[in-house]
C-alpha cells in the first residue's frame, strides 16, 4: 500500500511519462505540482522516490542532484490505473439510491386498501 504522498508523486510522474520511457524530472517540477496542503521538501520527494523504485513501481536510470530520469514500471501502471475515481457525480448518487416515491406510496396505499377489504370480508 502506498501513503497518499507516495500516491500523489506517482500520479505525477504518470502524466509525464505515460508511454513506460524514461523521461528527465527536476525535483522542483514533482514539488510545483503537487497540491498546495502536500507540499514537501526535496529531501522528502528523494525519499519517495527511492521508496518506489525498491518497490519496483518505477526505475530510476540515475539522480544528479536535483535531476532524476526514471520510468515507471508495469506495478506502478497498474497502481494507477486500477485507482478508483474518489468523486461521484450528483447524478450518479442520485441513479444509484434513487427510489420511486410516488410509486411507493401508490403501493402502499393498494396494500393497506387490500389489507382493510380483506379484513371486511373475513371477520364480516
Amino acid at each position: 500500500m502506498l501513503d497518499t504522498k507516495s500516491r500523489l508523486v506517482l500520479s505525477i510522474l504518470y502524466q509525464e511519462a505515460k508511454n513506460g520511457n524514461y523521461k528527465i524530472f527536476e525535483l522542483q517540477d514533482i514539488i510545483m505540482s503537487l497540491p498546495k496542503r502536500y507540499r514537501m521538501e526535496t529531501q522528502t520527494v528523494r525519499n519517495i522516490l527511492n521508496h518506489l523504485e525498491r518497490q519496483d513501481i518505477i526505475s530510476i536510470k540515475y539522480d544528479d542532484e536535483d535531476k532524476f530520469c526514471l520510468c515507471i514500471l508495469p506495478f506502478g501502471f497498474e497502481i494507477i490505473e486500477n485507482e478508483k475515481p474518489s468523486k461521484i457525480t450528483y447524478k450518479e448518487k442520485k441513479q444509484s439510491n434513487s427510489i420511486n416515491y410516488p410509486l411507493l406510496s401508490i403501493i402502499c396505499f393498494l396494500s393497506s386498501f387490500l389489507a382493510v377489504l380483506l379484513c371486511f370480508f373475513l371477520f364480516k
